[in-house]
């Protein structure tokens, strides 16, 4: 609890935390000696502080140690050591001139005047403040002070003046100049370096300490100075080297730092180099300490006390600051631990351990408190009441606390119980009890201190039992059980029931559904809805009371469909057939009657049934062969397993096998073809699935001759996937007919060809254009064009359709758009034109080899568009089953066409007028809603909005009821104001 000062500190402080209750004595020691502080005199005590006035570096200088007393002992700190810092005068004498030559290394001598304190070192030049500035060629020491200049130059030459610093006074003293000057007998040649600042060959280190070594080296060239570790190792990030400055600093070092370390000085004329060991180091620190403790007399005591340190540390034992010697056989000490045997009142006191080595010292303090009692039950009292079941036995436990400890005795009632088993530790053990054990107890503790009892009451109960048998139940996937746990109990008691399945604890409610609780009060019935394979296992019903539990097991088996079989693998293949082996699954308590196999190939949707021999697989049969498989293909397999339940899950799929190859026996399907270029035929065909090509190299071979001819002219296609062949040559009449088949074949050979099928070579395109072109307007947005066509076929060429062209005056004819015909068509509707707009266009004839020539061009002018005003002021009124509609004029305006009659849309029905009135017939019961809209040559205008005519209840209830619904255009928005007038 002490802490170290600073050196020019003048307070030293013992602090000690306490309870308000205790009162302590403080003392102090210097160099073992007690101070004895008196009136007047520079010491002073203030609260266990120790004050030092008007420090003197002679007789203050020392080891201070606090102890520390109370009724309880004494203790000791850690020690504490006192340096005053002070940092005198250099002599006055003046120093002779230091003569070297150009080109020579010199060492100016600092001589620090005598101090305490650490000490920093700078260097003025000439006159402050132009202090020397550390580089590669100079280099000030901090170790001790001196100025290394390791190439002089003319620029040296002046005077030289040693600054030393105290860190801890922050005073400073200049010390008389030294004059350096440069000889005038020539320059120095060059030379090997020479290392002037070293290190020492070993460097202890504290732990998380920071190292600094210096280097630096005379010579001519400047020497440069590099740092190593001898065993190669890299240096940390943490680690400086300053190589203008000549330092390697090494910060928060640790055991990994420590080794051998390698100053290189080296120049043109050769290399030196000093080594040194950094020896790592670590004051104790304490990593298991004694903690008060509280003992009986004739108990033991063990107290171990542990510290990390390097070198290892040596401990000792302190008994009320004093050291402890173990005299008596029962105190054993070994180096950290404490043994003290019989305790008796004498070994109390306050006690520390000290763990110390080279490089400090370590404190840790424990209180050993030992007690002589009387025995007393006020902490332990026996229970107010012992539960026990008939028939069992029973502890009831007596532990009063006393010290040492004496004699414990039982009584019942008034009657001392002799005959009976007290335990050890004094309490009562009571074997197969019955009713006549049932009363009250008194146990009564004795030693030489005094006496004392503490009593309870011991009550008998039925014991419990459970009347269901255990059993063993069997049952079906999908069935739900009840498990049954009825139980005859004592009645004041009450029950608890516990279920657990396997061993493992029930949880009702987060076992999903399966499990619900469906017994009563003296019952503990659960059920197990939809029972899974996965429920088979022992359930165990266990019945706790305050007095006692019982349990009972039920082994459950679960029916249900067989597991999967397993190592499911293929024996053999052939270019159709698989032999496949499997091991049979768990069969699930209910035998397997058959086995189904499954197969699946890249080509497959899912997994398919396959045929076998045998073909039914019973159930002790594990080998089979798949027939009708397909010729190089990859197969996978599987195996399900089927009992009186239901068939199972299958097994793990076995591993990729490919069937071997053989002859192609598919045919392409749909061979036909026909249309292509000038002078070609060309033959198209559906190309064989990858799965039927029966081997590798599968390519077609495509022949073809002329209708009625005898040869055939074949051509190979070695694609797989091609669908078409072309033959092109110039003998090859216009849409003549050819016979033409397709062959496959694989690595083995050839296949079989397709049916001999007929098409047709390539015809030419149409060489006239159509006649009398012909364009409509019908209305704004739509123009009827009509032509007329050529024959539809001849022995050269076909005509399948027209090709209609049309642009606006506006657009350019290559942006024409588009309209294609099929058949022979004779018109053609366009819609979506832009009204009172002159439109182009031009029609062609296509066929399967292109089109033909363009007919003349002719342009047609669209009609105005129609009326852009949708009706307005609509009035209706209904009389009898009658409504009749009236409506103002719609006027075009000056680019629009006029309008020529109304269309009044009463869903599903239109109906047309050229007036702006109408009379509707309005079925009873029925409501309507009508639109009503202008058209005129340029097609229909834009619709009134909708009109809700409500349905009539009955004739006459109205006879003349009028609704105008004025309409007015604010701003493209219309709003709709309703008002009655009857």
């Amino acid at each position: 609890f002490l802490r170290k000062p600073s050196l020019l500190n003048s307070m030293l402080c013992c602090q000690l935390i306490c309870c308000v209750s205790c009162a302590f004595i403080h003392r102090w020691k210097l160099n073992d000696s007690f101070i004895l502080p008196r009136p007047g005199s520079r010491y002073s005590l203030m609260g266990g502080n120790l004050h030092i006035s008007h420090l003197n570096k002679e007789e203050d200088v020392g080891i201070y140690q606090c102890l520390a007393s109370n009724s309880f002992g004494t203790i000791v700190s850690r020690e504490a050591s006192l340096h005053v810092a002070y940092l005198e005068n250099f002599k006055t004498q003046r120093r002779s001139p230091v003569r070297v030559r150009e080109g020579q290394g010199v060492v100016l001598l600092c001589g620090p005047p005598p101090h305490s304190g650490e000490l920093t070192f700078t260097w003025i030049f000439n006159e402050y403040p132009s202090f020397v500035i550390q580089d590669t060629r100079r280099f000030v020491s901090q170790k001790t002070g001196n100025l290394y200049i390791a190439k002089v130059e003319p620029s040296d030459v002046g005077n030289y003046t040693c600054v030393v610093t105290n860190t801890v006074t922050k005073t400073s003293v200049q010390g008389p100049p030294t004059p350096l000057v440069l000889r005038v007998d020539g320059v120095m040649g060059e030379y090997e370096p020479k290392i002037e600042v070293q290190f020492p060959e070993v460097v202890p280190v504290a732990k998380s300490s920071t190292v600094k070594l210096e280097c630096f080296a005379l010579g001519n060239p400047v020497p440069t100075i590099s740092w190593r570790r001898v065993d190669g190792a890299s240096f940390g990030r943490k680690v400086d080297i300053n190589k203008a400055s000549g330092v390697l600093e090494i910060p928060y070092f640790q055991q990994e730092d420590a080794g051998m370390y390698e100053c290189v000085a080296e120049n043109s004329r050769g290399r030196n180099l000093v080594k040194g060991k950094l020896s790592f180091y670590a004051a104790p620190h304490l990593t298991e300490k004694p903690q008060d403790v509280q003992k009986t007399i004739d108990d033991s005591l063990v107290w171990e006390c542990k510290a990390s340190a390097k070198p290892k540390p040596s401990y000792r034992w302190l008994k009320n600051g004093e050291s402890l010697d173990p005299m008596e056989d029962r105190i054993q000490v070994n180096n950290g631990l404490l043994t003290i045997s019989s305790l008796n009142l004498a070994d109390v006191g306050m006690y520390q351990c000290v763990a110390e080595n080279k490089h400090g010292r370590i404190f840790t303090n424990a209180e050993l408190r030992v007690i002589a009692i009387a025995p007393d039950f006020s902490q332990n009292l026996l229970k107010a009441q012992t539960l026990a079941r008939q028939g069992g036995d029973v502890l009831i436990e007596c532990k009063p606390r006393m010290s040492p400890r004496g004699v414990i005795s039982w009584r019942k009632g008034k009657e001392a119980l002799r005959e009976i088993m007290v335990l050890d530790n004094g309490s009562l053990r009571i074997s197969n009890v019955t009713k006549l054990d049932a009363g009250i107890y008194t146990c009564v503790a004795r030693n030489q201190f005094g006496v004392a009892s503490s009593a309870g009451s011991l009550l008998v109960k039925e014991a419990t039992s459970i009347t269901s048998p255990a059993g063993h139940l069997d049952v079906t996937i999908g069935e739900s059980i009840v498990l049954p746990c009825q139980v005859s109990h004592d009645p004041t008691l009450d029950l608890k029931f516990t279920w657990f399945f396997n061993e493992q604890l029930i949880r009702f409610g987060s076992h999903g559904v399966y499990f619900e609780k469906v017994g009563g009060r003296s019952a503990g019935d659960i059920m197990i809805r939809n029972i899974q394979l996965q429920h088979a296992g022992k359930y165990t019903c266990a019945v706790q009371t305050k007095v006692d539990s019982v349990s009972i097991a039920t082994d459950v088996v679960v029916r249900g469909p067989p597991g999967p079989p397993v190592d499911c693998r293929v024996t053999a293949v052939t270019e159709t057939t698989a032999s496949l082996s499997w091991g049979p699954g768990m069969d699930n308590h209910s035998p397997i009657l058959s086995y189904t196999i499954q197969a699946r190939t890249p080509f497959s949707l899912g997994w398919q049934a396959v045929t076998t021999v045998p073909e039914l697989l019973a159930g002790k049969q594990l080998s089979a062969t798949v027939t009708d498989l397909s010729p190089w293909v990859e197969y996978e397999f599987r195996v399900l397993a089927a009992n009186s339940i239901g068939t199972g899950e299958p097994s793990k799929p076995s591993n990729k096998s490919r069937t071997k190859e053989t002859l192609p026996r598919v045919t392409p399907a749909r061979v036909n073809g026909g249309g292509g270029g000038r002078s070609e035929l060309v033959i198209t065909w559906e190309p064989v699935p990858d799965e039927l090509q029966s081997g590798p190299g599968f390519g077609y071979v495509v022949a073809f001759r002329p209708l009625g001819a005898q040869g055939w002219m074949q051509a190979a296609v070695t694609s797989p996937d091609a669908s078409r062949y072309v033959f092109k040559n110039e003998s090859i009449p216009p849409f003549s007919p050819y016979q033409v088949k397709v062959g496959v074949y694989n690595n083995r050979g050839e296949g079989p060809f397709s049916p001999v099928t007929t098409i047709y070579s390539a015809e030419e395109e149409p060489s006239r254009a159509p006649g009398r072109l012909r364009a409509r307007s019908i209305s704004a947005s739509e123009v009827e064009v009509t032509w007329k066509p050529l024959p539809w076929s001849n022995n050269r060429r076909r005509i399948l359709g027209y090709e209609l062209r049309y642009w606006g005056e506006k657009e350019k004819q290559e942006a024409a758009t588009v309209i294609r015909t099929v058949g022979n068509k004779t018109s053609v509707l366009i819609r979506d034109l832009e009204g009172s707009s002159t439109y182009y266009m031009s029609l062609r004839a296509y066929n399967s080899a292109g089109e033909g020539p363009q007919s003349s061009t002719v342009n047609v002018t669209t009609k105005k568009p129609p009326p852009s005003q949708a009706p307005v002021k609509i009035m209706w009124n209904t009389s009898n089953s009658k409504v009749i509609l009236k409506w103002d004029q719609v006027h075009a305006l000056e680019n629009e066409s006029e309008v020529t009659g109304y269309k009044v849309k009463r869903h599903p029905s239109v109906v047309e007028t050229n007036n702006t009135s109408l009379e509707l017939s309005l079925p009873v019961n029925q409501g309507y809603v009508i639109q009503i809209k202008p058209f005129s040559e340029g097609g229909e205008g834009i619709s009134s909005r909708q009109i809700t005519i409500p349905k009539m209840e009955a004739p006459n209830s109205i006879s003349s009821l009028w609704f105008p619904c004025v309409c007015v255009l604010i701003m493209d928005v219309l709003k709709c104001h309703s008002r009655h007038r009857l």
